[in-house]
């Protein structure tokens, strides 16, 4: 029975028809109903809900204990709380009694009242009943919006004398107002872990772009001293050269000329030693750009998963759409840490060019090797870039991406190369399989 329905029985009542004393009654059990409705749903929090209810199910029916099954997302009716009439909790090892009752009331969606169920041998009296001594048992189905989500099971070793019609008819009210209750709880408990797993992976994900951040910072500062530093060199050698031979050229002279050209001959090779101590400086932070390797045996599939997982809850990647064909690929070793770095790099690259780019990632084993190639709808490489993993040019900036991710490549023992520039790219790498 519905609570709708209790309650508009109860508004109908004819009291030429109906005993004052059965509609008194009746008045008291909607008043319960409505103080329990209240109740249960009081809170959105699912085990205080589940308590309320099935505290509020074992007092309505003055029952000894009760329980709570609930169905799983595999299917399938999982123990979810037991309580004595004391309100102390019970342990799941006493919930082997009629299990029969539960699954039948489940699977038909009917409630069961068994009163005398010592002599009830339809549901194997012979065992857990009767060496429990029970004698009344009370089981429905949590139905809401057409959907069973469990049952809820009362039991007592006392014989209820009552109308079974009215003691199921009450605890169906019950019932189906717990079975709200308990979705809600569910709902809100879904999106609270849907919350907490939305910002566990941008946490991860900010720390991993951190991470890439400096390395990229590093790598272009290590790049454009190299270059820089390469070319002081050289002009300073050039003029060293120059000092030299003046000096040569006026020995014997008693050219007055001679002491500066000796001056400026020691400052040149002062600035040439000083401009190779910055070469080494910036040869160590181009090889220290790159965190150290730490591999593991590992699924590659997986790992190119997690990183479109976390990416695709950004604000930076709402309009991206990721498709993956993903082939079954054996285990290899590598960093699955700098491995995310190089496919964020991948993908940055792409959404930088495109705001709503399109991605396919597919990876496959071939030559004892895992291949991963990733391909956007993007404009591709620029005509006028020679070589994309040294110069690459992404929304008219210069950017080392792809160095950095050559980087990585290199030091997996692997093979990174470009299968496509133009019109759309296609990047293709491979680490091996040990």
């Amino acid at each position: 029975m519905k609570f709708s329905e209790f309650k508009k029985n109860i508004d109908n009542i004819d009291k030429g028809q109906t005993g004052f004393d059965e509609t008194s009654e009746k008045i008291k059990t909607l008043e319960v109903i409505l103080d329990i409705v209240k109740t249960i749903n009081s809170t959105l929090i699912l085990e205080d809900v589940l308590q309320l209810v099935l505290n509020s199910a074992i007092r309505l029916t003055d029952s000894d204990r009760g329980f709570i099954v609930l169905r799983n997302s595999a299917e399938v009716l999982e123990y979810k709380l037991g309580l004595d009439s004391e309100g102390n909790k019970l342990p799941e090892s006493l919930f082997n009694i009629s299990t029969t009752v539960v699954k039948d009331v489940f699977n038909v969606g009917q409630s069961k009242f068994v009163e005398g169920a010592q002599s009830d041998t339809e549901y194997d009296s012979s065992k857990s009943i009767l060496r429990l001594e029970l004698q009344t048992i009370l089981c429905s189905p949590l139905i809401t919006e057409n959907k069973k989500i469990g049952v809820i099971y009362v039991d007592s070793k006392h014989l209820h004398k009552v109308k079974a019609r009215e003691i199921t008819g009450t605890f169906e009210i019950l019932a189906g107002q717990a079975a709200t209750a308990i979705r809600n709880a569910q709902l809100y408990n879904g999106q609270i872990n849907a919350y907490n797993a939305l910002n566990e992976a941008n946490i991860q994900l900010i720390q991993a772009e951190r991470k890439a951040l400096k390395s990229s910072i590093d790598s272009e500062i290590g790049q454009s001293l190299q270059g820089l530093v390469h070319l002081a060199l050289l002009e300073t050698e050039s003029l060293l050269r120059i000092i030299e031979k003046t000096l040569k050229e006026s020995a014997g002279k008693n050219d007055p000329n001679t002491i500066v050209f000796d001056r400026l001959k020691l400052k040149s090779i002062v600035a040439i030693d000083s401009i190779r101590n910055i070469q080494k400086f910036a040869q160590v932070l181009l090889e220290t750009s790159l965190l150290n390797l730490n591999k593991d045996s590992g699924d590659l599939n997986l790992t190119i998963q997690s990183v479109i997982k976390y990416l695709a809850a950004t604000k930076k990647y709402y309009k991206v759409v990721f498709k993956t064909e993903l082939n079954a690929i054996p285990l290899c070793n590598y960093d699955s840490e700098q491995i995310q770095h190089l496919l964020v790099h991948l993908f940055n690259n792409a959404v930088e060019a495109r705001k709503d780019v399109s991605i396919v990632i597919r990876s496959f084993y071939k030559d004892n090797f895992v291949h991963i190639e990733v391909e956007d709808n993007g404009p591709g490489f620029p005509t006028e870039i020679e070589n994309p993993f040294y110069d690459v040019i992404a929304a008219g900036k210069t950017s080392y991406g792809l160095y950095l991710c050559k980087s990585i490549i290199d030091r997996h023992n692997g093979h990174i190369n470009i299968l496509q520039r133009r019109p759309s790219a296609i990047i293709q790498f491979s680490l091996p399989v040990i």
